[in-house]
């Protein structure tokens, strides 16, 4: 007999390979059960029957020239607060 083999009449439980592989499904289960646990006490808000022509009626709001800048000046006006150039081409 080996120095590494175990006695024979050693329980499965004292196996720390077996608490391994039971292990993975053992936290699949619990945090299945922690997923339904939040679905169910927080359910998806209902959509108005009329949300596309609010999102159209939003969309004709905001198309004004400073929504066309390019990215990085309108990504800086977002960080600075500075109004980005106008792109109309400059008068002679």
């Amino acid at each position: 007999m080996h120095k590494n083999t175990p006695a024979p009449n050693t329980p499965w439980w004292k196996f720390g390979h077996v608490w391994m592989v039971i292990a993975g499904p053992a936290i699949v289960v619990v945090a299945s059960f922690i997923t339904l646990y939040l679905a169910i006490s927080r359910p998806d808000p209902v959509l108005s029957e009329d949300y596309y022509r609010k999102g159209l009626d939003i969309n004709k709001t905001l198309g004004n020239e400073t929504s066309l800048a390019p990215a990085l000046q309108a990504r800086n006006h977002a960080a600075t607060g500075v109004q980005p150039a106008s792109n109309a081409p400059a008068e002679p």
